[in-house]
């Protein structure tokens, strides 16, 4: 069953309002018959891989920590043939979150109750079924059944998971967690999208408005990526414009096909409740990345954005500094 879009009546501003600006929305889709050549317009997975790499100039130290001492432990998913991990491309994120306190631990191994219960965040950037962003394999499932039903299990007792993914295949091969959540992915492929106060975010929202006025966020921008949606009561942390159109694939297989079409669902983040455990979703993974693409910064490392400071509140909210309210529910 397809979920809804966002309710007009819950938002916390209006339609037009919440109406993020398009940076660039890839609209020839026609006649490309291929991944590689959708997202040559976009400058992300396949063709632009080797030219994406963390910024190793990226200051990572934070002015007011959250925690001292013993901060949460937060698990660091690289056992499902990432596509970021704190190495590589997430380093400076990983480092970012240290700076804050947290303890980051990076796994290779199968998730299990055993290992995550010694956990309280469990962080998983574009998990892959295969190896290689380009192998036809990797749209496949990344996590096995045993694995989905541990961290949901998992997520009910209290455990917090941040799950970030992106634009094909990434939402393919992690659909089937997500799904545990009632979260659904369009599997699909979008432009960028800049998100601002008055444009996109939720202001009302503990993330978006953080602990006081010197951590709240006024400006996101998210680099391609897929739409999203969560379940009932969820909250759409960066809404898509009503007119927002994304590459659906039509086929598995080498050569999929993306075809042009609305956007299938209304936002690029959502965070919800769970049992007793909370979770994040975002459908774009370079927002908390600080890398250097084609001479150019990317993410948290751009001038005039506060996408470090969104992924400061994130973890917040993750890991309980942050109150519950909900705002921007989806019904």
């Amino acid at each position: 069953m397809a979920a809804p879009r966002l309710s007009a009546k819950n938002r916390t501003v209006s339609s037009r309002e919440v109406s993020p600006r398009r940076i660039q929305v890839p609209r020839s889709f026609a006649g490309r018959s291929t991944l590689r050549a959708l997202l040559s317009l976009c400058g992300c997975f396949t063709a632009g891989c080797d030219e994406q790499v963390a910024d190793p100039n990226f200051d990572a130290s934070v002015a007011r920590p959250a925690y001292s001492g013993d901060g949460p432990h937060v698990l660091f998913d690289e056992g499902h043939f990432n596509f970021h991990t704190t190495i590589g491309r997430y380093k400076p994120f990983a480092d970012l979150i240290r700076s804050d306190g947290y303890r980051v631990t990076p796994s290779v191994s199968r998730l299990t109750a055993e290992l995550l219960d010694g956990y309280e965040v469990l962080a998983i950037a574009n998990a892959l079924g295969a190896e290689g962003i380009e192998s036809p394999e990797a749209a496949r499932s990344a996590f096995t059944d045993p694995e989905c039903k541990a961290v949901r299990d998992w997520v009910d007792r209290g455990g917090s998971l941040l799950l970030i993914t992106d634009h094909h295949p990434t939402g393919s091969a992690v659909q089937s967690l997500a799904r545990e959540f009632e979260v659904y992915m369009s599997t699909g492929t979008s432009g960028h999208f800049e998100f601002t106060a008055h444009a996109g975010l939720p202001g009302n929202h503990p993330i978006i408005r953080g602990r006081d006025p010197r951590e709240t966020v006024q400006r996101v921008r998210t680099y391609t990526g897929q739409s999203l949606n969560g379940p009932p009561g969820s909250a759409a942390l960066l809404v898509l414009p009503e007119d927002a159109v994304e590459g659906l694939p039509t086929a598995a297989g080498p050569h999929v096909r993306l075809v042009e079409g609305p956007a299938m669902y209304p936002a690029q983040a959502v965070a919800l409740r769970f049992g007793a455990g909370r979770v994040v979703v975002l459908g774009e993974a370079a927002v908390l990345s600080a890398q250097i693409r084609r001479g150019k910064p990317v993410g948290m490392n751009a001038p005039g954005l506060d996408n470090r400071q969104f992924a400061l509140n994130i973890m917040h909210w993750l890991s309980g500094l942050l109150p519950d309210e909900q705002t921007a529910a989806i019904e």
